[in-house]
């Protein structure tokens, strides 16, 4: 059964309708669903509701309510990985696979070791990074689209992070340090975690004391040294083992 995602004003008390015509050729002429089908539907909130097609057209499809559960696949911790900028289309791959395993926000950074070496601009490619995020969440079925921010300078980072219960710095030149040590050395279980990861060129001394000053935790993710699309993806999937599952 498809999922699909509306905003939780189209859900009314029996119906909700659903207007992104994109969805609505996906469903029609991809999964050849027409009335009478069941579809899944979450209002990116809280509630994913199973439906029945009762109408649709090229810009509307209104669907009656058969059941209304929370979110079961929605994890409650929330994850958000800041990935330094790596260059060329490493980032969509690191979105889609960061999605599957349960991160909550991205937010690309630029930091001092930053290459970017495509032509086009930020804003075509957050575009392409959001529908990334929205294309993994329908296959894995998930209660919300991860967002995708804007990118932000490092020197801006310092001042997001006192949000967070949580700071990890995956780090190459961490040697002693694990991130299991980290996970299992908290005595109050996080609501919330930030995991900070370097380009291609890493961290440079001076980025991660700024971190460290910020109550960030670098550490090490085991004996071989991570590829910078590898290292955010792995350090995500330890937390929510540990943390999570």
């Amino acid at each position: 059964m498809g999922r699909f995602f509306v905003d939780k004003d189209a859900v009314k008390e029996k119906t909700i309708e659903v207007t992104n015509r994109e969805d609505i050729l996906h469903i029609n002429k991809v999964l050849r669903l027409g009335i009478g089908d069941r579809l899944e539907i979450s209002d990116s909130n809280e509630f994913e509701y199973t439906t029945q097609i009762e109408y649709i057209s090229p810009s509307s499809m209104v669907t009656r309510i058969l059941d209304k559960q929370k979110f079961s696949r929605e994890p409650e911790l929330q994850i958000t990985l800041f990935q330094g900028l790596p260059k060329q289309g490493k980032m969509e791959t690191i979105i889609q696979k960061a999605v599957e395993i349960g991160v909550h926000t991205i937010i690309p950074v630029v930091t001092e070791r930053t290459v970017v070496t495509e032509k086009d601009g930020f804003q075509n490619k957050l575009d392409r990074w959001r529908k990334i995020s929205a294309e993994a969440v329908k296959q894995c079925k998930r209660g919300i689209v991860p967002e995708i921010l804007k990118q932000m300078n490092f020197r801006d980072l310092s001042m997001v992070l006192s949000s967070y219960d949580l700071i990890l710095i995956p780090y190459e030149n961490e040697e002693t340090h694990s991130i299991k040590d980290a996970l299992r050395s908290i005595k109050v279980k996080p609501k919330t975690v930030a995991i900070i990861v370097g380009p291609e060129g890493g961290f440079s001394s001076k980025e991660i004391d700024v971190v460290e000053g910020q109550g960030g935790i670098p550490v090490t993710l085991g004996k071989t040294i991570l590829r910078t699309e590898t290292a955010g993806l792995v350090a995500a999937a330890m937390v929510m083992y540990e943390l999570e599952l």
